[in-house]
C-alpha cells in the first residue's frame, strides 16, 4: 500500500518501489519509470534523485557521456532549496551568463587546471571583470566541478583554480565638510527621498533595509527600529510569466541572521521619524502607504540626484553606512556595540570593511603625541 500522496508501494517480497512519470507514448498513453530499494527512505531519494535528473534531461546511466552544463543545471536544481532567492539568482546568472558559454559542451573532465586558468585570464583581461567578481565565477565554477566529481569518481581529475589577487579598494566616505553639505541639503524641503537618505545616514541601514523598513519596525516608546526584511530587485526565475517581467520586487527575511537586529535611535533620527510617521503601522516608512513602496533604485536615483547638486563626486549609497561606522569610530563607540548596530556577523567584518580613519581623526590622533614630546 502505498503512502497517502506517494507513488512509492512495499513490494511482497519486502522490497520498496517508487513510480514516476517518464513521459507519453505516441497515443498519449503514460510510461512510467521505476526505482527500487530495502527501505521506504532510500527509494523515497532514489525517486527524488530520478525526477530531478528527468527534470533537467539526464539520461540515468550514461552519466559518462553527460557535458558541464548537465552538472551545471543539476547543481543549481540541488542547491535551490538551500539558499536564499537572492543567492539563487546570483548563481543562475553567473552560470548562464559565464560558465555555459565558456564550458557548456565540454564534458567536465576536460577542464583542466590549464583551461581554468585561460578562462579566468580572460574574465579580468577581456571581460574587463573585476578580480572580486572574478573570483565569485571560479568559486561557484570550483563547487560545480566537485559535484561531478562525485559522480565520475576516478575519471575526474583534480583540478586547482588560481584566483585572481583582490586589491583592497577603499571605500568612499563622507568628510565632516562634505557630509555637512549634504545634511543641509536634505534637511531643506524635505520629502520622502531625503527622509529615506538622512536616515540611513543616522542609522546605518542598507539600503534594502531602508526600503523594506515598515512603522510597527520603530518602536518610539524605547526608541529603536528593528530590522527584519530587505527588499531587492531580483530576477524573475518564474519560466511562466518571464514574458511579460524580467525582475520582479522581493521583500525577504535580511542578508544574514545577524542582519535581523535592534538599532537604538539617536534624539535627531527619534524626531526626524516622529515627524514622517504616517499611515499606520504595516505602511512602509518611505512612503506612509501599505501597497505602494520605494523600491531600491529609486532611491538610489534620487540619491545620485542630490549628491550631484551638492557637488559629491564618486558616492553611492552604501558610503551613509561606511560614513556613519566611520563617525561612530571616531566618537569612540565600543567596536562590539558598532559590529551588533550594522549587523555583522563579528567584530572583526566591521573593524576589516567598515572603520575608515578619517584625516580629521588622524590629525587628533597625532596632535595627542605633543603630550609626550615630540
Amino acid at each position: 500500500m502505498s503512502r497517502k500522496g506517494e507513488n512509492i508501494y512495499k513490494r511482497k517480497d519486502n522490497r520498496w518501489e517508487g513510480r514516476y512519470i517518464k513521459g507519453y507514448g505516441e497515443d498519449g498513453a503514460l510510461k512510467y519509470g521505476y526505482v527500487y530499494a530495502s527501505t521506504y527512505t532510500q527509494v523515497k531519494e532514489r525517486l527524488q534523485k530520478a525526477k530531478t535528473n528527468l527534470a533537467i534531461g539526464v539520461k540515468m546511466g550514461n552519466r559518462r557521456k553527460r557535458k558541464f552544463d548537465d552538472y551545471a543545471a543539476e547543481w543549481l536544481q540541488v542547491n535551490r532549496h538551500k539558499i536564499t532567492e537572492s543567492t539563487y539568482v546570483k548563481y543562475l546568472t553567473v552560470v548562464d551568463k559565464h560558465l555555459i558559454r565558456a564550458f557548456g559542451g565540454m564534458r567536465p573532465e576536460m577542464i583542466t587546471t590549464a583551461v581554468i586558468s585561460d578562462f579566468a585570464a580572460r574574465l579580468v583581461n577581456v571581460d574587463g571583470l573585476s578580480p572580486k567578481t572574478a573570483t565569485d565565477i571560479l568559486t561557484i565554477l570550483s563547487s560545480i566541478l566537485k559535484y561531478a566529481r562525485k559522480t565520475l569518481g576516478a575519471i575526474m581529475p583534480e583540478v586547482e583554480i588560481i584566483y585572481p589577487k583582490i586589491v583592497k579598494k577603499e571605500m568612499r566616505v563622507l568628510s565632516r565638510s562634505e557630509q555637512d553639505r549634504l545634511i543641509d541639503e536634505l534637511t531643506r524641503d524635505m520629502d520622502e527621498y531625503k527622509f529615506g537618505i538622512l536616515l540611513a545616514l543616522s542609522t546605518g541601514l542598507r539600503i534594502g533595509e531602508l526600503c523594506a523598513l515598515k512603522w510597527e519596525d520603530v518602536n518610539f516608546d524605547d526608541g529603536f527600529i528593528r530590522v527584519r526584511s530587505t527588499m531587492q530587485r531580483l530576477k524573475n526565475t518564474e519560466a511562466s510569466t518571464l514574458k511579460y517581467c524580467s525582475t520582479k520586487i522581493v521583500i525577504s527575511a535580511p542578508k544574514s541572521e545577524g542582519s535581523a537586529r535592534l538599532i537604538p535611535m539617536t534624539e535627531n533620527a527619534w524626531t526626524l521619524c516622529k515627524r514622517f510617521c504616517r499611515g499606520g503601522a504595516t505602511a512602509f516608512v518611505l512612503t506612509g502607504d501599505t501597497n505602494r513602496y520605494c523600491e531600491p533604485r529609486k532611491l538610489q536615483y534620487h540619491f545620485w540626484r542630490i549628491t550631484r547638486k551638492v557637488g559629491l563626486e564618486k558616492v553611492n549609497f552604501h558610503a551613509l553606512r561606511h560614513t556613519f561606522a566611520t563617525r561612530c569610530v571616531e566618537v569612540g563607540f565600543e567596536i562590539k556595540s558598532l559590529s551588533e548596530i550594522l549587523g555583522h556577523s563579528s567584530p572583526k567584518i566591521t573593524l576589516e570593511r567598515y572603520v575608515h580613519s578619517s584625516m580629521e581623526l588622524k590629525r587628533d590622533n597625532m596632535s595627542r603625541l605633543s603630550h609626550v614630546g615630540f
